[in-house]
């Protein structure tokens, strides 16, 4: 069941993106692909929030944390 789930997130990913583009004629890409990715950061603590999980941060183990630290080093 995962494997529907992954591959229909793919999907949706990718009309995302096209059609995002194709709404936002005259932009600058840089521009465009930061407003999707503020929008897809509320929508996902909204999530969060929604189903009142935002306390599972506190559970999120040091390893996690530094694994995230690794992973996303190289954006800082």
């Amino acid at each position: 069941m995962w494997f529907v789930f992954a591959l229909l997130s793919a999907v949706f990913a990718a009309l995302t993106s096209i059609l995002a583009k194709a709404g936002i004629e005259g932009v600058n890409s840089n521009l465009a692909t930061a407003v999707r990715t503020v929008v897809v950061v509320f929508l996902a603590w909204g999530m969060v929030f929604l189903t009142h999980k935002q306390g599972g941060i506190a559970d999120i183990s040091k390893k996690s944390w530094l694994f995230g630290k690794l992973t996303f080093g190289g954006i800082y």
